[in-house]
């Protein structure tokens, strides 16, 4: 309908200009079908939680220890995979993101990050900086702990479809987790700045473009207190 729009105005410009002697759209009848449902890109505490507590968190990495990092630290799928033990710091709870897995080529490797501002080093939470204390004692410290051989972004989303199917919350993808991450921490109250330095981003219009649904919506609330505030300035 957008296009049909932007084309009639030009069209009938060019009739008026006397470019074209008749409208040939005039006819035209505009046929399609109503957009179907927005998938939903991220989960609110509760759905995340719900999740969380349906995760298969053994005592050795599988995919359930995959997804509670992403979802912790907001990483992109390539550069949770990348991880090796190195990566941690467990004295200070930070993680060094400094590379990426090249998960689309058979081979694999590492890769660089996606732009200079992703090689960062973020917060871990003590809780996460405890389990992967112990799971990663023993295992080789350069070597990726996520990779036991080729995956694949489908076959990880489809394990995490059914992880929400199952826990009976909207169903997302990995990136997903992201920016559930990145949308449960603005509406925690942390700037879009410390936000955009934890996911990489290489600026700040980047952060701000992909949640500005969330920044007007914590405008409204920031918008409320500040009536109230100025209320009692009497």
């Amino acid at each position: 309908m957008d296009f049909h729009h932007q084309v009639k105005a030009a069209i009938l410009d060019a009739v008026d200009e006397g470019l074209i002697e008749r409208d040939p759209t005039r006819k035209a009848v505009i046929k399609g079908k109503n957009p179907g449902d927005k998938k939903q890109k991220y989960l609110n505490q509760s759905e995340l939680q719900t999740l969380i507590s349906t995760l298969e968190l053994k005592s050795v990495i599988n995919r359930d220890w995959f997804i509670l990092l992403v979802a912790k630290t907001g990483l992109r799928f390539s550069e949770a995979l990348a991880l090796t033990p190195n990566d941690f710091d467990f004295k200070n709870q930070t993680l060094s993101i400094t590379k990426s897995w090249n998960y689309k080529n058979k081979r694999g490797g590492f890769i660089p990050t996606k732009n200079e501002s992703s090689n960062r080093k973020i917060q871990l939470d003590w809780q996460t900086c405890m389990y992967f204390s112990n799971l990663t004692i023993g295992l080789p410290k350069d070597r990726p702990m996520f990779i036991r051989r080729r995956i694949f972004n489908s076959t990880i989303n489809d394990y995490l479809k059914r992880k929400c199917t199952d826990a009976g919350i909207p169903v997302i993808s990995i990136h997903g987790l992201r920016h559930t991450h990145a949308s449960l921490l603005l509406f925690a109250g942390v700037s879009i700045a410390s936000v955009s330095r934890r996911l990489g981003h290489s600026n700040i219009t980047t952060t701000q473009q992909t949640y500005l649904h969330i920044i007007r919506e914590l405008e409204n609330k920031d918008n409320h207190k500040m009536m109230q505030f100025l209320a009692t300035i009497v």
